[in-house]
């Protein structure tokens, strides 16, 4: 596990084939309770290439020095992820305006 939250990743590799590949990430919290969301493809073995891309956010808890996964939702598509963007946008313009 990783010591610093720039050091954690989702990328996964089995067998010298890297089956998670992480695209970019954005650190949202930092702390004892830090919160990450990550932009990935997984390999597609039946199709021999990556799948379109796929974001997840997840939570750690950092203990003994380590960061450890405590919790993770998988956003599974451009349109899921543009629907969450509209509904948090709308709330925060609700919030904002009091």
């Amino acid at each position: 596990m990783s010591s610093t939250a720039d050091d954690l990743t989702v990328n996964y590799s089995d067998g010298g084939v890297q089956l998670v590949k992480e695209l970019d990430k954005v650190v949202l919290s930092r702390g004892a309770w830090t919160t990450v969301v990550f932009k990935y493809r997984d390999w597609d073995a039946r199709r021999g290439e990556y799948g379109p891309v796929r974001f997840t956010i997840r939570r750690y808890q950092k203990r003994n020095e380590r960061y450890q996964q405590r919790s993770k939702f998988t956003i599974s598509s451009a349109d899921q992820a543009r629907k969450l963007i509209d509904a948090l946008g709308r709330w925060a313009e609700e919030e904002a305006a009091g």
